[in-house]
């Protein structure tokens, strides 16, 4: 019997994965028992994304980069991001804890902004909005539920395919939300529990795939493959079952463990599957001390940024941090010191 059910769970999630497209990125929230929160994502492409890092002060005037007609606003707050191509933000947590991450989400259909009526906000800045605006979730999620602007995409840098993504966002507090735009509408999930998300299929699928492992046990049997579907089931089971009472350094540890078990193996080459990506780099928010911690795939550090080590002041500048091609350049320890002054990078506009 056992031996039946073990050949009908592989044989359920063999079929599972193959309706998975092959785009990648992993994004998991780790809830500790003694409040803290730790947000950690992986960037899986299929080329350099020319990352950087950037200190972005508050009081920054932004438009939303398409046409004249584009949603305006002043920076709140002051954050440190990481960028794609150095011309939109992908990842990033602002000096309140709140932390935004793009992920790609083939599905992904974006209202007609001369049919929806409201300001267009170019793609690129979508996270940069929220992490701009907004110290909570409940603030962002209030917030976007009016829908005060409507996102714009754009070709992908170097490709003909557009951009296709969804956004989370995670609070200090533990609490999360995912944006989606599913067949031209917004959708808000709004939970503490929504601790996980990759890429296809669209949200509300990915609850039920996290049902149906969820009733037969991690400790029984997880998919392995590096398939979107398979990567949520493996986040979910261990964001959950690492210990949640560990000292703030080893529960980074612990989380940057979890990540690493859902990336891809770098330089992984499917011939059947040719978008399979690599995993590039990772990121590991400490939003309760306000750590930033980034790991290239093609280096052997660690390092991380303290956040009260930055001046996010209007009067303070724009701070770059040069990760170089690939994201080689190799760096340790706190590097708020090593940010350089430099031009604010222009957001992809249309």
């Amino acid at each position: 019997m056992q031996s039946l059910k073990s050949s009908l769970v592989a044989g359920l999630c063999a079929l599972l994965t193959l309706v998975q497209p092959v785009e990648a990125c992993t994004r998991a929230v780790y809830l500790g028992s003694d409040g803290t929160v730790i947000t950690a994502r992986s960037m899986d492409w299929k080329v350099d994304v020319g990352t950087n890092l950037w200190v972005l002060p508050r009081g920054m005037e932004r438009t939303g980069e398409a046409g004249p007609q584009s949603v305006k606003w002043t920076s709140k707050y002051g954050s440190v991001v990481a960028t794609g191509y150095d011309i939109s933000t992908t990842d990033g947590m602002n000096e309140k804890g709140l932390v935004a991450n793009l992920l790609w989400l083939v599905e992904s259909e974006y209202p007609d902004p001369h049919v929806a009526r409201k300001p267009p906000l170019a793609i690129s800045l979508w996270a940069q909005y929220v992490l701009d605006n907004f110290s909570t979730v409940k603030e962002a999620v209030d917030a976007l539920s009016a829908e005060p602007f409507t996102v714009v995409t754009a070709s992908v840098p170097g490709e003909s395919r557009l951009a296709t993504l969804h956004l989370s966002i995670s609070d200090a507090t533990g609490d999360s939300a995912i944006v989606e735009y599913v067949k031209g509408k917004q959708v808000i999930h709004h939970d503490r529990k929504y601790q996980v998300m990759t890429n296809s299929p669209t949200f509300d699928e990915q609850l039920a795939l996290e049902q149906y492992w969820r009733n037969i046990g991690g400790t029984v049997f997880l998919p392995g493959t590096n398939r979107a579907a398979d990567r949520f089931a493996r986040a979910m089971f261990y964001i959950n079952a690492i210990p949640k009472d560990e000292t703030p350094d080893i529960a980074v540890a612990s989380v940057f463990s979890v990540i690493r078990n859902v990336s891809v193996p770098y330089g992984i080459n499917t011939p059947d599957e040719p978008n399979i990506s690599s995993t590039r780099w990772r990121t590991v928010a400490d939003q309760k001390r306000k750590i930033y911690f980034f790991e290239s795939a093609l280096t052997p550090n660690t390092f991380w940024v303290k956040l009260d080590d930055l001046d996010f002041s209007p009067s303070g500048k724009v701070m770059k941090l040069d990760l170089g091609p690939d994201q080689k350049n190799t760096f340790a320890g706190n590097v708020a010191k090593d940010f350089q002054p430099a031009k604010a990078f222009k957001f992809l506009g249309l």
